[in-house]
């Protein structure tokens, strides 16, 4: 009896922990090392708006001329199987201004992974990105925001930037159908130096879609400014001197 109480207590505290590692792993604001940017840390009401996802026909150009039509910039972080098979549409979101990051190639959680598997996914993405026209830095977006020991570590090796988010309405199944309370939670959320994650890229997310424009025109009635990744981590710079 006496074993099989230490058993069943062992097996408690090992479920605990995964559970806790699993979490600790997707938490945004979280890295072990290596550089990990969730919002930036600026005065002035500058916001970074981004995608994720795609490039896919009809969603992306939907996307871009609600941006076109706002007036506003955005970051796009795109996955390389879809970059393969949508080459065209990378050059597009590039014409349109906006800023391209890497999404991995295959869009798998980056735990648990090899640093050879890890390699791939990033550096095919790259190379399919600079094919496109991508120039300067290329910040990276790891899959569901999953990281954990390897990813960092590669990343760090490699002097790369992971750039997660501090709001991200659709993470909230009650929200997530609904436009109107998409857009209701990310201006209640959203503050100076913010990066707003969003998904339009499939048909699964149209209610995001939907909601897009409205978020752009309270948030801009707020005062806030939006600039892409890139712009909003120079500006956290240029505050700190």
């Amino acid at each position: 009896m006496r074993v099989q109480t230490h058993f069943m207590f062992f097996l408690v505290l090992v479920l605990f922990s995964v559970a806790g590692i699993w979490r600790l792993s997707a938490m945004p604001d979280f890295q072990l090392f290596g550089e990990l940017k969730h919002r930036a840390e600026i005065n002035d009401k500058w916001i970074a708006l981004t995608f994720d996802d795609g490039p896919t026909p009809d969603k992306t150009e939907q996307i871009l001329q609600i941006l076109q039509t706002e007036q506003v910039p955005a970051t796009f972080f795109l996955t390389g199987k879809e970059v393969a098979q949508h080459p065209d549409l990378v050059g597009k979101i590039l014409a349109a201004g906006h800023q391209v990051g890497n999404h991995s190639y295959h869009h798998q959680r980056l735990i648990f992974k090899t640093p050879g598997y890890i390699s791939r996914e990033l550096e095919q993405t790259d190379e399919l990105l600079r094919q496109q026209g991508v120039d300067g830095v290329i910040y990276f977006r790891p899959p569901y925001g999953k990281k954990l020991l390897i990813l960092p570590w590669y990343l760090m090796k490699h002097h790369r930037v992971s750039v997660t988010w501090d709001v991200a309405p659709e993470n909230f199944p009650k929200i997530a159908k609904d436009p109107q309370a998409l857009a209701d939670h990310t201006v209640k959320h959203t503050r100076a130096g913010s990066i707003i994650l969003l998904h339009v890229m499939y048909d699964s997310r149209a209610a995001t879609m939907q909601a897009v424009p409205e978020i752009i025109r309270r948030l801009k009635a707020q005062g806030y400014r939006f600039v892409t990744v890139h712009e909003l981590l120079k500006k956290e710079q240029a505050e700190r001197g």
